[in-house]
């Protein structure tokens, strides 16, 4: 019989770390009597190890996890949300090589698009933020040549036929509309600005959702990805690391 550690982190939530099968699975696994540590076969939950523990499920060994990480990067235009690029351009790993750790993006930003990028190697929430069972939204800040009509509101409300498919509804708001002289648009171009919010993620959807009805986007940022709001903090190209309280709650909406 092994008396229980006061420290250290549960059995169960090792496993799931480690890659080994979900919490629930890695419970049945422990009940079973199919994991053991340092050689001594563990069959009811509860039971903490540490770093230096030895691990075994089937009696194959089991590495520690590493340690997780959660950064926010403020994506810029022209950069791949990719690890490494075969044409050379520049990644978003590229704005992050002071980090002691490898971290990964989740989901993507195009090339075009900036804003709230979240990275981190904690697998197990990233593939449930990137699940569209999860239903995590997205919020982007999306300029027009507006003003855009009533019309085209309600069905990018309502959503909208695709090469694709049907998209769900979205939420959109205007924000506000005006007139300013850019490079490529006439002095009198009028650019409406709107925030539309969807928990699909598709390859390039707003924008096509917005050039379906008739506006093609010609700017776009995101401006939140599920509970973490880029605000105003943070200028394109930096980062900063999640405070305890955005990763408890990012992981608790999506049952972690």
């Amino acid at each position: 019989m092994t008396q229980e550690k006061e420290s250290g982190e549960r059995l169960q939530k090792v496993l799931a770390k480690a890659g080994v099968a979900s919490r629930r699975r890695a419970e049945q696994l422990i009940l079973e009597g199919r994991v053991s540590v340092n050689g001594t076969k563990i069959c009811a939950l509860g039971h903490k190890v540490e770093t230096q523990d030895y691990i075994e499920v089937d009696g194959k060994p089991v590495e520690h996890p590493e340690s997780l990480h959660y950064y926010l990067l403020n994506k810029p235009v022209g950069t791949i949300t990719s690890v490494s690029d075969p044409q050379g351009r520049p990644t978003v790993i590229d704005l992050m090589k002071d980090i002691p750790v490898r971290v990964y993006p989740v989901g993507r930003l195009d090339y075009d698009t900036s804003g709230a990028l979240l990275l981190t190697n904690d697998g197990e929430l990233a593939h449930r933020l990137m699940h569209p069972s999860y239903g995590v939204e997205k919020t982007y800040r999306v300029w027009i040549q507006g003003p855009i009509g009533i019309n085209a509101l309600e069905n990018l409300r309502q959503g909208v036929l695709l090469e694709d498919g049907n998209t769900a509804p979205a939420k959109v708001v205007r924000v506000s509309g005006v007139s300013r002289t850019t490079n490529s648009q006439p002095k009198d171009t009028k650019l409406e600005i709107l925030e539309a919010t969807i928990h699909e993620g598709r390859n390039r959807q707003i924008r096509r959702m917005f050039a379906t009805v008739g506006y093609p986007v010609l700017k776009l940022e995101r401006v939140r990805f599920g509970s973490l709001s880029q605000g105003n903090t943070l200028p394109p190209g930096a980062y900063r690391a999640l405070t305890k309280e955005e990763i408890k709650e990012l992981r608790n909406s999506v049952g972690l």
